[in-house]
């Protein structure tokens, strides 16, 4: 056994084996210890008498998929090793071979995956020249591709990356240096699984052969230029190293991977990843899920429009028809408050049919989900119903794709059981009266001991023998016994089976035809469940097509009805698109922070690509001017994915990127500081903008010295406004009053303030954003809300006089000296400063 144990693990280097044994999975020798270590569980041993005992821990194997869901979680990947015959008598070793590899990136178990989110397996490709990248979703066979050229293609497939934020990753060994750490350890941009594979995996012509036979419905293609990659080499080799992947490890042919969608990054507007945070678009930091946008405007009722509606966040639109129709849509919605009812009560009572179809087709699917796939298909007519006399292009479109699947429900009506067991080895899956010989099985299995009973009721009749019985055991089965005092009453059509000391045994060829058939009746029920479920499931997933047409349908009306449910709650309007360059927002607000209670202050927001290019916003701290940055750009983001608005009107320019500097921290895995991370996305922002870009820049150059940073603040300003390939509309707040100086020297430069009102030395914010700029920041009195000591308030603003003043001491440097006498208490208490500067 340990021998074959070592074959099968031989073919699965880099993957923890669970073995089979009986009732239980097995880990042996570096498993083991890795196995117990992570799974908290016994290490024991076998062979201890040896004196090399092997080290083992097992788990049962009904427990097993929570063992492996902690397994992957944690990054690992899990070969699950079956016996595939069943155990006969003697010592014969049962042959067992691998099922399945569970990794990161093809989890299909419901506890690895998360129903609002995609779960992509990635594959990276190439070379100094060119990049490739392929995404799949095995869970729902979303198959994408994309690739990139020149010296940049790294940074735009890494951008691609965060966006898609993958689970696992494979690669090439040549490009393994991508992912070392100064320390030397591996580490991926998004914190996914790494997997490297043999370079010939990612060839382009077995990648090119191996697309060819597996698309196009399982039935082959000729070229590959139906699905957007004639001439993208890179692409290719992506895509076939995933597609072996996945076939290699799952032992399936995954027929539902039927399309590949080829997009380029310039296809939709791109966000890049301290951008998707700084935003909070689908996760807040240190909050609440709901308070993300993603939160406040998901009121899907299935998990395949969460995930649609957080794909249209991530990557917004960029084609003016598209976004038009879907808003559009949205508001023929809105305004049918009905229509909007009905359709999602019809969605509230759907399952995940993309995940479901996802499960049929790679042979996953339990009985319970056909269940679910059938009460999701009742739902389809009542939704086309509703949508009959809906005008929008888009829904009537989506109306078209709602196939009712009708074949197919019926099906499922007529075989699956009302309450099957939720594992696909046991009786109870098949509905009575769908198969015939199914049924006779089960009437023998129920009605055994009566049947018998009448056997033996009746031949005691026939016979006369009032002691006659019909018994079994397990070596000769079925029989009738009689006493050695009736034996002469014996009929001649029994046949002698075994004599005893005080008895006969006889059968009969009822009694023989009975056993053959209810001897292995629960063996055979079972054999038979399994038959039919299969051929069950196998015609569903013929039909995958179909099922995947409906579920992106049902996909997008979920989304479309959600949008139209949270603007008509939140009073949001239809936005304005246009090709030009101006966004104007009239009464603007945050969509996220409205939702918190506090009453919001709505704003104005005008920017263009001329007169208004470049917005400097001063301010105190806590005035609001983050928050105005963020919600202009959560806006246009809204926007471009098909949304209504917080907003008394919206008019906006199509955008092709949104870029955000608005804080930072030391990034010490990488040796980066504070400092070195904003220069580092600032420069990003500086060499890719466009004048189609609109960027929010907060507090550039605070994390060096003022003068430094006040010098890096002018020139990063000057460049925005004046180079013409990236002088994109940009909204800069900052606490450089000087900065406000530009307006004098650059046409296209403006002046914002945050307003607040002082009074008596206490100051209240406003959080109305206006013309012309703040006189000072008011830094200190943010600091006495804040709770400093009253001492170093009244400390700090003695300095801060000195400072304003210019007072300088005989070396020039600004002077910390005292005016206000201090008092006996005070003198006790010297601060930090005293003395410095003073003469």
């Amino acid at each position: 056994m340990l021998r074959q144990y070592h074959e099968i693990k031989k073919q699965y280097p880099g993957t923890l084996l669970f073995f089979r044994l009986g009732d239980f999975y097995e880990l042996f020798f570096d498993d083991a210890l890795i196995g117990s270590r992570e799974m908290e569980i016994t290490l024991t041993a076998r062979q201890k008498e040896s004196g090399n005992p092997v080290p083992m821990c097992g788990v049962p194997f009904h427990a097993a998929p929570g063992y492996i869901t902690k397994l992957v979680r944690k990054g690992y990947r899990v070969a699950i090793c079956e016996q595939t015959e069943d155990a006969g008598a003697g010592t014969k070793l049962v042959r067992r071979e691998v099922v399945r590899v569970v990794t990161p990136g093809t989890a299909l178990e419901n506890q690895l995956l998360e129903a609002k989110e995609n779960s992509y397996l990635a594959a990276l490709c190439g070379a100094g020249e060119g990049m490739g990248l392929a995404l799949v979703d095995l869970s729902t066979g979303e198959f994408l591709a994309t690739q990139a050229s020149g010296e940049e293609a790294w940074e735009r497939l890494r951008e691609q990356l965060e966006i898609f934020a993958p689970r696992e990753i494979i690669y090439p060994g040549s490009l393994a240096p991508l992912w070392k750490s100064p320390e030397g350890r591996e580490t991926s941009p998004t914190g996914a699984a790494l997997t490297r594979l043999d370079d010939w995996i990612f060839g382009v012509d077995h990648a090119d052969s191996l697309l060819r036979t597996h698309l196009g419905g399982g039935q082959g293609v000729s070229s590959l230029e139906g699905y957007g990659l004639a001439g993208k080499s890179w692409a290719i080799a992506a895509c076939g190293a995933a597609l072996h992947y996945i076939k290699e490890t799952q032992r399936s042919q995954a027929t539902h991977l039927r399309e590949i969608g080829y997009f380029e990054p310039a296809d939709h507007l791109l966000l890049d990843a301290p951008t998707v945070v700084n935003l909070e678009l689908v996760s807040a930091t240190g909050g609440s899920a709901r308070h993300t946008l993603f939160g406040v405007l998901d009121e899907t009722e299935t998990g395949m429009g969460a995930r649609l509606l957080r794909q249209w966040l991530l990557r917004p639109a960029i084609r003016r028809a598209v976004i038009e129709a879907r808003l559009a849509a949205v508001a023929e919605l809105r305004g049918s408050a009905i229509l909007r009812d009905q359709l999602r009560a019809g969605l509230g009572r759907m399952g995940d049919l993309e995940r479901l179809s996802g499960r049929v087709t790679m042979g996953r699917a339990n009985a319970r989900d056909l269940l679910a796939l059938g009460q999701s298909f009742r739902q389809i007519p009542g939704l086309r119903q509703s949508l009959g006399a809906a005008t929008a292009e888009l829904l009537s479109e989506l109306t078209g794709e709602l196939d009712e699947l009708t074949d197919l429900r019926q099906l499922i009506e007529q075989a699956i059981a009302d309450d099957p067991p939720v594992a696909t080895n046991e009786p109870g899956m098949i509905r009575d009266g769908y198969h015939a010989e199914l049924d006779e099985l089960r009437s023998l299995a129920r009605s055994g001991k009566s049947y018998i009973a009448a056997i033996e009721a009746r031949e005691r009749g026939r016979t006369g023998i009032s002691s006659l019985k019909v018994k079994f055991n397990n070596v000769f089965g079925y029989f009738i016994e009689i006493s050695n005092a009736n034996r002469d009453r014996v009929p001649a059509d029994y046949e002698r089976k075994q004599t005893l000391v005080n008895a006969e045994r006889y059968t009969t060829p009822e009694l023989k035809e009975y056993e053959r058939k209810v001897l292995g009746a629960e063996e055979r029920i079972i054999a038979l469940e399994i038959e039919i479920f299969g051929q069950i499931r196998q015609a569903i997933a013929r039909e995958i097509g179909r099922l995947q047409r409906v579920s992106r349908a049902v996909a997008q009306l979920d989304v479309l009805a959600s949008l139209a449910e949270v603007a008509a709650r939140r009073n949001y309007v239809c936005p304005t698109l246009h090709d030009g360059d101006e966004i104007e927002i009239h009464d603007g607000r945050h969509p996220v922070i409205e939702t918190l209670g506090e009453r919001f202050v709505p704003n104005d927001l005008a920017v263009n690509n001329t007169t208004d290019r470049l917005l400097i916003i001063t301010g105190p701290n806590m005035g609001g001017k983050s928050v105005f940055l963020k919600q202009n750009a959560l806006i246009v983001i809204m926007a471009q994915a098909g949304s209504f608005v917080p907003a008394r009107a919206a008019r906006i320019a199509i955008v092709d990127r949104i870029f955000t500097r608005v804080g930072a921290s030391d990034n010490l895995a990488q040796g980066r500081s504070t400092f070195m991370v904003e220069m580092t996305e600032t420069a990003n922002i500086l060499n890719t903008a466009t004048p189609r870009s609109l960027i929010l820049l907060d507090e550039v150059g605070r994390g060096t010295a003022t003068f430094d940073g006040l010098s890096l603040a002018w020139a990063i300003a000057e460049y925005l406004h004046d180079h013409p390939r990236h002088s994109a509309r940009t909204l800069f707040a900052t606490h450089y009053h000087e900065l406000t100086e530009l307006a004098k020297l650059r046409p296209g430069v403006r002046n914002y303030q945050v307003a607040v009102s002082e009074s008596e030395g206490q100051i209240v914010f406003l959080r109305k954003v206006l013309p012309g700029s703040a006189s000072k920041s008011y830094g200190i009195e943010v600091a006495r809300l804040a709770g400093l000591p009253g001492q170093v308030v009244e400390r700090a603003k003695e300095i801060l006089v000195n400072l304003e003043q210019n007072e300088l001491d005989v070396t020039g440097k600004p002077k910390f000296a005292r005016h206000l006498r201090r008092s006996a208490r005070n003198d006790s208490q010297l601060s930090f400063l005293d003395g410095i500067g003073e003469e």
